[in-house]
């Protein structure tokens, strides 16, 4: 929603359809889909104070992408649905709490908001020196990506739009998850009928196959490689609920062991699924960020633990050169005080001179970043003994989010 940025400004969204409560959530460019109470413009969670006539609002210990009022949060947690989840979750032994967030002793990541917070804290110096050497790390070390736009015949059923019509079917989502596949057998970790995780000959049986996509969203990703390639044992892992996901389709293939994993990637401890036990597995993930994503690969670049989180929050600026202003990655929803943008002549210091960066030289800036990360985690990759290769998958017209990290044994 809203018009195209004239100037590096992003103009007002149009207004929220009729009875549609009118509360922007500008990490999803859209307005809350919740209705709106019969005497207000806003639903109830994001009714602004002033007129509930009540306290504070806050985000859900529990579950924050909900806020509830201050005074009334002890007993809200007490019933609050998510909290059979919670506790369900924490039972199972693929649970371990942050055992994936790169956060030290501590077991927990730098969310976006303090990655913003510390970039802001940066003096003027210090900020410049910083984007300095981020353009001298990418000239000197940054992998020029060579271009892999690569279909092969047999996602031709999907290609054709030969799939079951109750899927829904976006093109440039199927032209993505086709090249990615058509990549992965280009590299050897496919090949018709089934997987070949080390070597053809011990991905010895159809039972054996099995994939697990990490992110998996609806799940569609993995339904091509289904399709397509034949696989039988299926696991998407994603800590969010959705509509509209491919299990149904998945479900009603007698072929296919599904199981879904509603859980955060950094609480996952894979020897710890009991049905992937003695599987041989391709790991797959569309699109991956949070705390989970791992650091150390780029301390060989010379970059600094803050840097890295610097720049793994410039990143978001590649596909949205307005992310100086919201927390690109909080799954919290702001309030309503807090979504409003300062004018340009209040915002200071740090803030202030990432406002003036031009939204082009922001969203290069952001490609930069991604390109350091992606090569930092190829050579980590090297590091570890696996063949590896980054391409871009698609053309930027048909996704911005277009490099494409593959990798396998070699022994």
């Amino acid at each position: 929603m809203g018009r195209a940025p004239v100037n590096g400004k992003r103009s007002p969204p149009p207004p929220p359809p009729p009875g549609r409560c009118h509360f922007w959530l500008p990490n999803k460019r859209r307005y809350c889909a919740n209705s709106s109470l019969p005497s207000s413009q806003f639903c109830g969670n994001h009714l602004p104070e002033s007129a509930s006539g009540a306290g504070r609002r806050v985000p859900c210990p529990v579950d924050p992408s909900h806020t509830v009022l201050e005074e009334n949060l002890e007993a809200h947690v007490g019933k609050c649905p998510l909290k059979k989840h919670v506790a369900a979750l924490a039972a199972q032994p693929y649970y371990s709490k942050g055992i994936n967030s790169g956060g030290g002793e501590t077991g927990r990541g730098v969310t976006s908001a303090e990655k913003r917070a510390a970039v802001y804290r940066l003096t003027e110096d210090e900020f410049q020196g910083l984007i300095g050497k981020i353009r001298s790390v990418h000239a000197a070390a940054a992998v020029v990506m060579r271009e892999s736009y690569l279909i092969t015949d047999a996602c031709d059923k999907w290609m054709g739009g030969q799939v079951d019509r109750k899927v829904p079917y976006q093109e440039k989502h199927v032209v993505q998850q086709a090249s990615i596949v058509g990549n992965m057998e280009a590299f050897g970790l496919l090949w018709r009928g089934g997987t070949e995780v080390v070597d053809r000959e011990s991905a010895a049986v159809s039972d054996h196959q099995a994939v697990v996509e990490f992110g998996a969203g609806r799940g569609y990703l993995t339904q091509v490689l289904v399709d397509c390639y034949g696989i039988r044992n299926v696991f998407l892992v994603e800590r969010r609920s959705y509509k509209l996901k491919a299990d149904r389709s998945l479900r009603q293939n007698e072929d296919v062991t599904l199981e879904r994993l509603r859980i955060d990637i950094e609480d996952l401890k894979l020897h710890g699924i009991e049905a992937l036990r003695g599987l041989q597995f391709l790991a797959i993930g569309k699109h991956l960020c949070g705390p989970a994503t791992d650091k150390s690969f780029l301390s060989g670049l010379g970059i600094t633990e803050e840097e890295f989180h610097a720049m793994t929050w410039f990143s978001s600026w590649a596909v949205d050169g307005d992310h100086s202003s919201s927390d690109s990655s909080a799954g919290v929803e702001e309030t309503s005080s807090e979504i409003r943008e300062k004018p340009d002549q209040e915002a200071i210091g740090i803030e202030r001179i990432i406002r003036s960066i031009p939204a082009v030289e922001r969203a290069s800036l952001g490609f930069m970043c991604k390109d350091i990360i992606d090569t930092g985690r190829l050579l980590w990759l090297a590091q570890k003994g696996l063949a590896a290769d980054l391409v871009s998958y698609v053309p930027s017209n048909i996704s911005p989010e277009n490099h494409l990290l593959i990798a396998k044994c070699t022994s």
